[in-house]
């Protein structure tokens, strides 16, 4: 699969590969993380956090197609058993063991930050390297940004309440 595009790639592929399928896990995560927070979500602004929470779980579970397939273009397989997904996974997923908007807010923020980290590393490993991947990376790399925006946005409107 993808001869030629794994020909192209002037990076270590064996690298690659891993942070990829790290990144993989990562967004299923966050994926499950946004949606079982939005089923649980209590207290304050929860209509419009809910509303977020799942819109954001949408754009991981897009992030983790676009990561499956390139993944496949470059000659492996992604995560193939969700049971390892935290074995790969840098960002930890943080359980809503406690409803409180307050605290989903918080907890999604950390792993925004996360993954606004893992996808700089990935840009800056492929940028002139290897185009395909690093245009991938830069696209999701500007929702997590959005998404971290919008997670700070809303701890900072907790301030006054």
């Amino acid at each position: 699969m993808g001869e030629y595009a794994q020909k192209i790639v002037k990076t270590d592929k064996k690298e690659l590969l891993q942070i990829l399928k790290c990144a993989y896990a990562e967004e299923w995560l966050a994926y499950y993380q946004y949606w079982i927070g939005a089923k649980v979500a209590e207290g304050l602004e929860r209509p419009k956090i809910e509303a977020e929470f799942k819109e954001h779980a949408l754009e991981e579970l897009k992030h983790a197609d676009w990561l499956a397939d390139r993944i496949i273009q470059l000659g492996d397989t992604p995560v193939l058993n969700p049971m390892d997904f935290e074995k790969y996974a840098k960002c930890k997923y943080e359980k809503p063991e406690t409803p409180d908007t307050k605290i989903l807010v918080a907890q999604n923020l950390a792993t925004e930050r996360c993954a606004v980290a893992r996808y700089q590393e990935i840009c800056e490993m492929c940028q002139d390297k290897d185009y395909e991947t690093f245009r991938i990376s830069r696209k999701i790399l500007k929702e997590e940004l959005k998404h971290e925006q919008e997670m700070e946005d809303f701890d900072a409107d907790f301030k006054y309440y």
